[in-house]
């Protein structure tokens, strides 16, 4: 009975952090400073936290982030992590570039215990992950310049092979190709983007739409699967609506 607790411990270590001094080191930093509210809390962990993750210049991190293997973060200049966002960094890492933001309650999960090479997940510069994304990075998930995605937005690099009915699907395996969107790129409300994917520089996805095949550049796909439904450019900007800047 001990001897099988002492396994599933050690189980659970490996899966929260690359080493289990790294795991004492990473919980202890974030139980000091993770739960900081406001500004205070923003610059203590733009200090404490180059302990245990990389940046890059300065970076904002809210309260109440959660982080796990984080040695394998990077964080470049005017990142901002909002309250909420969940990053699992196992193993290949994850990567926000300069001036992008993950909003509240996002989940950018690696999670690769099946040694895939090109694991991680990669976000440009001056890109927004809007609130409640759910990004699973086995196959590798590499996001462009300027890429906003609106809430709830999915990207799964991952998928399970279930072909053979003799046997549950949970001993089949995965594939995990990986997904890139360029630079650019527009993202809807709720849009599921599948593993093996590419959406081209200037697309847009509309909101719902499920990308389950290659989005040519500047272009607008829509539906469930999602299709081509014009290029973007088509349509003249309507004269009697606001616009802002």
């Amino acid at each position: 009975m001990a001897g099988s607790l002492l396994s599933q411990l050690a189980l659970y270590v490996q899966r929260q952090a690359s080493s289990p001094g790294r795991y004492l080191l990473e919980q202890l930093v974030l139980a000091c400073f993770g739960w900081v509210p406001a500004l205070p809390g923003i610059a203590l962990r733009s200090i404490a936290y180059r302990l245990i993750l990389t940046m890059r210049g300065t970076a904002a991190i809210e309260n109440g982030v959660r982080i796990r293997f984080a040695s394998n973060i990077e964080l470049h200049r005017g990142a901002y992590i909002d309250h909420g966002v969940y990053l699992h960094a196992c193993p290949n890492g994850i990567r926000i570039g300069k001036e992008s933001l993950v909003m509240h309650g996002s989940v950018l999960h690696v999670y690769n215990f099946r040694g895939i090479p090109h694991s991680g997940i990669s976000v440009g510069d001056h890109s927004l992950i809007g609130e409640f994304n759910v990004i699973r990075g086995q196959g590798g998930v590499k996001i462009g310049n300027r890429v906003f995605t609106s809430p709830m937005v999915q990207m799964l690099a991952v998928n399970h092979i279930f072909e053979d009915g003799s046997r549950p699907f949970v001993d089949q395996g995965i594939t995990a190709q990986g997904i890139t969107v360029e630079d650019d790129v527009w993202i809807g409300s709720g849009a599921i983007v599948t593993d093996g994917v590419t959406i081209g520089q200037g697309a847009v996805v509309a909101a719902g739409a499920v990308v389950t095949r290659d989005v040519p550049p500047r272009t607008v796909v829509a539906g469930s699967p999602a299709r081509v439904i014009r290029q973007v450019g088509d349509r003249q900007v309507r004269t009697d609506q606001q616009i802002y800047f």
